[in-house]
């Protein structure tokens, strides 16, 4: 029998990822100099929200450190702390740790207890209390007894003041708000006394245990105004009923509260007709993304239905402009609409993985004794779910990549008239129909010479070889390819570029390295917007249909005989320019018929990965066109040089190219590409 917690469980974890980016997001902004009110107050709820609903789980190490971290943040709302550069730095690990500790908890673990304790202590430190509190209590709170009688923090003297009534209603303690919090903050205020209102309490027998039945009344005296007293609500707005009063007042003044969602017995606020459709809330469900991924697909089946009928009603020559064609060009229209609007759900913005890389970039600085800044750009930048979730694992390698070997030291950067601080940025944005991901970092630039020096030591390149700068800062991803001098926990085993680059090829993208010496380095990224369709180019070879796809290709030409050059056993090269390419019969390759004559035919130039460019021979281009991607390899098996198939207008199947894996086709059959570039080629 399944556990009902569990799914509460996941539910609570899941919020919990978007707290921490809240939080994270508010941090950022602490340590950018933004230090207004609001963004201390959204990274306070975020902590508060995750420790209130963790102790209901009992995850205790969890609600423990989060109490000390929300008593610092505490500090910084009411004044006694001030957001400086060590206060936040400390924030900064608390923020990281609080996470450690969220994900012990999904795990069903605990983090050993040294670990954090450092952070810990500095939190206590800059809260003035006992790293060790439990956290069950306000330390400043003492002597507060919410027994159903008077509870008197100070005595009153005689002056302006308010009168406060306030209800709870059982909204607000499901969304972990602590009416004590409320309550202290009042006393921040001026002198209170607190009586609790039990008028609302039923019977024992009748009793809801998740309904909330207590009220006070608060006398608040000194000169505070009522802003200052209705902020202290403003974060259960719409979850309690409350009325402030002008304490020598006869009748209450009530503050309208906007409702968030319509309760029993609640008035609902009417809506004035000037304020902004901006300002309401957006509403949102969580959806199992299997569900997204079946809608995903019939989807697909409509648009590849629709071009079946299209291909036959043109078979059948019926005019365009007949009332069969216009019907048929209005269901084109609307189902790329429902396309693009489906596609829509999947997306999520990158920020959901770059707000992972602020902390490596901390954690990097400290093991490198390096003064680095990260500057994050385009995080709303949306992309498909699938492609985010695979994105983590190359920007981390990259951003490692450029602290570790992009930077210099803060002497040696001095030393060339730099700042001691170096720069790292990671940004993200919309380029003609993908997405283009940016590393890039200030520092020293790739050393070529270097590079060249390891590759013919590692036996990638011969001694003397000529290679332009491209190709040269291409070496670095090839497998095992390190410049390191030495072995550390950051790296020096050749393991990580080339992990990046064969990451991005099965996403369907490509990237690009861009070099200055002694200015630095910068990584482009080129992905699909969605892993569901993709643009590809239509061609005949032998007897066969394919699609190749756009992103590998990189021209189309016509060669002349005079520019084949035959090297060896059934292999040649192609003149391009002035630059030898290996010519690949893809037709004999692929067994797909005939050999095809490139003289006679196309020569679509590609881009793959550690070969660089390939001439690949095809009977004919049929066109470009979108298609839906279709994988075989759960029902079937991966066969190489095929990546996926899709279904064509005329509903004939045809298999999607996987140019790497013709590479590696051909090197088993004619040997390794390398060889056939001449020297200085």
């Amino acid at each position: 029998m399944t556990d009902p917690m569990e799914a509460i469980k996941q539910t609570y974890f899941q919020e919990c990822e978007e707290l921490l980016l809240a939080m994270e997001e508010g941090l950022l902004a602490l340590e950018n100099g933004e230090a207004d009110s609001e963004v201390i107050n959204a990274v306070f709820r975020a902590v508060h929200s995750i420790k209130g609903s963790g102790g209901a789980f009992g995850f205790e190490d969890l609600v423990q450190f989060a109490h000390g971290f929300e008593t610092v943040l505490d500090h910084l709302r009411s004044g006694k702390l001030d957001a400086g550069g060590e206060v936040v730095k400390v924030l900064l690990r608390a923020g990281d740790m609080l996470a450690d500790h969220v994900a012990a908890a999904r795990k069903g673990t605990h983090l050993d207890k040294e670990t954090g304790r450092d952070i810990s202590e500095a939190l206590a430190a800059l809260s003035g209390t006992d790293a060790d509190d439990s956290g069950e209590a306000p330390a400043d709170f003492e002597g507060l007894d919410f027994a159903p009688m008077v509870i008197a923090v100070e005595e009153a003297p005689a002056s302006a003041g308010w009168r406060i009534h306030f209800a709870p209603h059982a909204t607000l303690y499901a969304n972990a708000n602590e009416p004590a919090l409320l309550l202290r903050e009042l006393a921040r205020l001026g002198s209170v006394k607190v009586t609790a209102d039990l008028a609302r309490l039923p019977p024992l027998e009748t009793l809801e245990p998740a309904t909330g039945y207590f009220a006070w009344d608060i006398a608040l005296t000194g000169d505070a105004p009522r802003d200052a007293v209705a902020e202290v609500f403003e974060f259960v707005l719409g979850h309690c009923d409350l009325t402030i009063e002008m304490a020598d007042a006869p009748t209450a003044e009530i503050i309208p509260l906007p409702v968030l969602a319509p309760l029993p017995d609640a008035p609902v606020a009417e809506k004035k007709e000037s304020a902004p459709a901006a300002d309401a809330p957006k509403q949102s469900i969580r959806v199992d993304l299997d569900k997204v991924d079946r809608l995903v697909n019939l989807v697909g089946e409509l648009v590849i239905t629709q071009a079946m009928l299209s291909q036959r009603v043109a078979e059948c020559k019926i005019p365009r402009a007949s009332s069969v064609g216009n019907g048929l060009a209005e269901l084109e229209h609307l189902l790329r609409e429902l396309q693009e609007s489906v596609m829509a759900i999947r997306t999520q913005p990158v920020k959901s993985v770059f707000q992972r890389m602020p902390r490596l970039v901390r954690e990097l600085a400290a093991q490198t004794g390096k003064q680095v800044h990260l500057v994050v750009e385009g995080e709303t930048t949306e992309v498909d779910k699938t492609v985010i979730e695979r994105l983590g694992e190359p920007l981390t390698h990259m951003i490692r990549n450029a602290v570790d070997h992009g930077l210099e030291t803060p002497q040696e950067r001095l030393a060339a008239g730099k700042p001691e601080e170096g720069t790292v940025t990671l940004s993200a944005e919309h380029r003609g129909g993908r997405i283009v991901i940016e590393v890039s970092d200030d520092g020293r630039g790739i050393d070529r010479a270097r590079v060249k020096e390891k590759a013919v030591e590692r036996g990638l390149i011969s001694p003397g070889t000529a290679l332009s700068d491209e190709e040269t800062d291409n070496l670095i991803f090839m497998p095992g390819f390190s410049t390191a001098k030495e072995v550390s926990n950051i790296s020096g085993r050749g393991v990580g570029m080339d992990v990046v680059r064969r990451n991005i090829i099965d996403l369907g993208g490509r990237i690009v390295i861009g070099s200055t010496p002694r200015q630095g380095s910068r990584f482009s990224l080129t992905l699909p917007l969605t892993l569901a369709v993709l643009d590809g180019m239509v061609v005949a070879i032998g007897a066969q249909t394919f699609v190749l796809p756009l992103t590998h290709i990189v021209e189309s030409l016509k060669p002349k005989p005079s520019d084949i050059h035959a090297f060896g056993r059934g292999r040649n090269l192609l003149n391009v320019r002035g630059a030898y390419v290996p010519l690949v019969d893809t037709a004999a390759i692929l067994q797909a018929g005939d050999t095809s004559q490139a003289d006679q035919g196309v020569v679509i130039l590609v881009e793959s990965q550690g070969t660089g460019r390939l001439a690949l021979t095809v009977d004919a281009i049929l066109g470009q066109r979108q298609v839906v991607i279709k994988g075989f390899e759960d029902n079937y098996r991966h066969i190489e040089g095929i990546a996926a198939a899709t279904i064509l207008g005329d509903g004939r199947v045809a298999l999607i190219l996987d140019v790497d894996g013709i590479v590696t086709r051909c090197r088993a059959q004619l040997g390794d590409f390398n060889e056939l570039r001449p020297t200085g080629s």
